[in-house]
């Protein structure tokens, strides 16, 4: 059974005339559903251009040439850009993503679309009152919001909607799971994508448990029903949160790689089993990584620090190993079968680069990968966290995983949504192109500026750090600029290509997956042969290559800290 398809269920109560068919990929469409998923989409896009507008003014605050932004406007712009980025674009989009894969890729019907449409209500009433009160300058806590920096009771009131919204939205997607399973809209197992957005979904009822219980005592203090909260108690919460939320995305991303594999190259999981079992490695260990941002806190003992950044986060690392490994596998075997046998590479010089989803998912995978896993191992390692902790490599590493990342990957994959799903002809084509190697390429410029800083020992919070470090600093902090400003033109041409998709595209049933670049016909001779992934086994050790070293220099880094002798 391939990863988006929906099984065939002769007798499945889906011939209801309320239900369309898609043309292209015979999912029965609940319109209920349809809706939801298009205002939760246009949502995100909303958000995500607040946020953009965010990040443009703080890179040329960053960049000392010019230095735009005065500290008391970086610090409330840089709370607006993270409640924004790292929260809202995202989860409203993954909600949107929820819906479909319950409901549209399991051709069922989406339970109780009026408490959908409370929780799409209590998430924008939430972030919307959030991102007001940080405009009006009454919460200037940066994301993290730490104890005992103080914000006006409705910021808090703000994010605590929000993620109760969140959570509802969440039981909506569970209770529509178990309907499809009851109606008979599917047999067997999930589909793959659907089955990772169900463990992205797990992963966020804990997160976003978190974050509600962490934010609710600051809520108290605020109103002045409580006089005192531990930091230290608000931090170990706050990061059940801040970083779980981060893992939402990633479960999620990886399905949606799945899922971009096979829109445009019709590629399956070389073995969906150990897929499946890779993102189980997720739900039960990806959480524990948490830990790193509580390496210096005085109050966790040596061995949880130990085993939480050790032995236990490296099973979720397998996880994504294994991901790394089954994913371009998949591609490469899709291609030989094709025909394009031709070397060890020639499978993936023969690629459809000029397709937006191949390309968000290729550029997505590369800089998650080889920038964004590589450091956050780094990051995760007790010893070698004393380097980078509260650093500009820290926000380094989450622009590579959670923009670079994961936004690239949403966007690749929000293409796909105009014909399937808002019935439009997509707009722009010329731009969509090019638009994932831009914003991609660009956030992962800044990405290696900020970490080139963070080495130099730039501080993660402090904005006016490059005065009083000499050496190349000021050039990183250029690098730094010049990336965002690229990233942020490279989303401008998304959202773009969005509203004018949405807004003027002609109204139409989709007729292909693809978009713009129709995959060659598979030769029926070609079918058994070169099934075995020669090239991707080359791409994975000269990963493995570059991990081992990456991870060798910082230690000699580490060693260098101390003048021994």
């Amino acid at each position: 059974m391939s990863l988006l398809d929906t099984p065939e269920v002769p007798d499945a109560p889906l011939a209801d005339d309320d239900f369309r068919t898609c043309p292209v990929t015979t999912w029965k469409v609940d319109p209920r559903a349809e809706l939801l998923i298009k205002t939760n989409a246009v949502t995100a896009v909303a958000l995500l251009t607040v946020g953009g507008i965010a990040a443009l003014l703080m890179a040329l605050t960053r960049w000392p040439a010019f230095a735009l932004l005065s500290p008391e406007w970086f610090y409330r712009l840089t709370t607006l850009h993270g409640i924004d980025m790292l929260v809202a674009w995202i989860v409203f989009f993954e909600v949107a993503g929820l819906y479909l894969g319950a409901s549209v890729i399991l051709s069922s019907r989406l339970v109780a679309p009026k408490i959908a449409w409370a929780a799409y209500g209590l998430m924008l009433g939430g972030g919307g009152l959030a991102n007001v009160i940080v405009l009006l300058g009454k919460a200037d806590v940066m994301f993290t919001a730490y104890q005992p920096l103080e914000a006006d009771p409705l910021f808090y009131l703000g994010v605590i909607l929000f993620a109760v919204g969140a959570l509802v939205a969440i039981g909506v997607f569970f209770a529509t799971l178990v309907v499809a399973k009851a109606e008979k809209s599917y047999e067997g197992s999930l589909p793959l994508v659907v089955y990772g957005l169900m463990v992205a979904a797990i992963i966020g009822v804990y997160a976003l448990l978190a974050g509600a219980i962490a934010f609710l005592p600051s809520f108290f203090q605020s109103v002045g029903w409580m006089e005192t909260y531990d930091p230290a108690f608000y931090r170990n919460l706050f990061w059940g949160f801040g970083h779980s939320a981060q893992q939402i995305n990633l479960a999620a991303m990886v399905a949606i790689w799945y899922a971009l594999g096979q829109i445009t190259l019709g590629s399956t999981p070389v073995n969906e089993k150990l897929s499946r079992f890779a993102f189980v490695c997720y739900l039960l260990f990806i959480n524990l990584g948490s830990a790193h941002h509580l390496l210096v806190d005085p109050g966790p003992s040596f061995s949880w620090k130990l085993f939480n950044t050790s032995y236990f986060m490296y099973l979720a690392v397998l996880g994504s190993l294994i991901h790394a490994f089954s994913i371009p596998a998949s591609l490469e075997v899709a291609q030989r079968r094709r025909g394009f046998t031709s070397g060890l590479l020639g499978w993936l010089r023969r690629a459809p680069w000029g397709e937006p989803g191949f390309a968000a998912l290729v550029v997505s995978m590369f800089i998650f990968g080889w920038g964004g896993g590589v450091t956050g191992v780094v990051l995760g390692t007790e010893q070698l966290n004393m380097l980078a902790h509260n650093t500009l490599r820290v926000p380094g590493h989450f622009h590579l995983t959670v923009v670079a990342g994961t936004t690239t990957a949403f966007m690749g994959f929000a293409y796909y949504l105009v014909p399937l799903i808002f019935r439009r002809e997509l707009k722009l084509k010329g731009w969509a192109k090019w638009q994932p190697y831009l914003y991609g390429g660009g956030t992962a410029i800044m990405a290696i500026g900020m970490i080139a800083s963070g080495i130099q020992g730039v501080s993660r919070r402090s904005v006016e750090a490059a005065e009083s470090i000499p050496g190349t600093v000021n050039l990183s902090l250029t690098v730094v600029g010049i990336g965002g400003i690229l990233a942020v033109i490279g989303g401008i041409m998304f959202v773009a290509i969005m509203l004018v998709s949405i807004l003027t595209g002609e109204r139409r049933e989709a007729t292909s997956l693809t978009l713009l670049v129709h995959p060659t016909p598979i030769p029926a001779a070609a079918l058994d042969e070169h099934p075995l992934a020669r090239g991707t086994w080359a791409l994975v050790m000269a990963f493995l290559t570059f991990f081992v070293l990456f991870y060798a220099a910082n230690w000699w880094l580490l060693g260098r800290t101390w003048g021994v002798g």
